[in-house]
């Protein structure tokens, strides 16, 4: 699972890499050349988008580096977390609704993929089957009983 978002950023850092060595210095050059720095849109432009990419490489770093401490034996093999589908009695709305809880890049919750970070999956994280999370939304509070839990560990077993 983590393997494929890793991939994922990496290919992202060695694009940006690129620019940020190859395109930009050429492009801030090339406005440099244009003459007055002061009103150069063009050098202002490239400056920034400078600035950006540095920005963004040092965050995927950091993103990349959080991901490899995530261990998959102290993820709870009873318990809701990262990599589990949950079945829940939502209260409010009178449904059954099934997530996955899944790193914030691979979030979709249209489809059901929600982030472990999301309100959501916080108030999951934890429960087991029986329990009542109390999710806060910006909508209000909401309940969820956990039906049925199936872990990463269980979908690897299967698998």
């Amino acid at each position: 699972m983590t393997e494929q978002i890793k991939r994922k950023l990496q290919e992202e850092m060695n694009q940006l890499e690129h620019e940020l060595v190859h395109e930009l210095p050429k492009e801030i050059k090339k406005a440099a050349a244009l003459g007055d720095l002061s009103e150069n849109a063009e050098y202002h432009m490239a400056k920034q988008r400078q600035e950006f990419v540095k920005a963004r490489l040092r965050q995927l770093g950091k993103r990349m580096s959080d991901l490899a401490l995530i261990n998959m034996d102290n993820i709870p093999r009873d318990k809701v977390g990262l990599g589990s589908t949950v079945r829940v009695y939502d209260n409010d709305k009178n449904e059954e609704i099934e997530y996955k809880l899944v790193t914030s890049e691979e979030a979709d919750f249209p489809s059901g993929k929600i982030s472990t970070s999301s309100p959501i999956g916080r108030a999951l994280l934890n429960k087991k089957v029986g329990d009542t999370a109390l999710v806060v939304t910006p909508n209000g509070k909401r309940e969820m009983e956990v039906l049925k839990l199936s872990t990463i560990h269980d979908e690897a077993a299967a698998g």
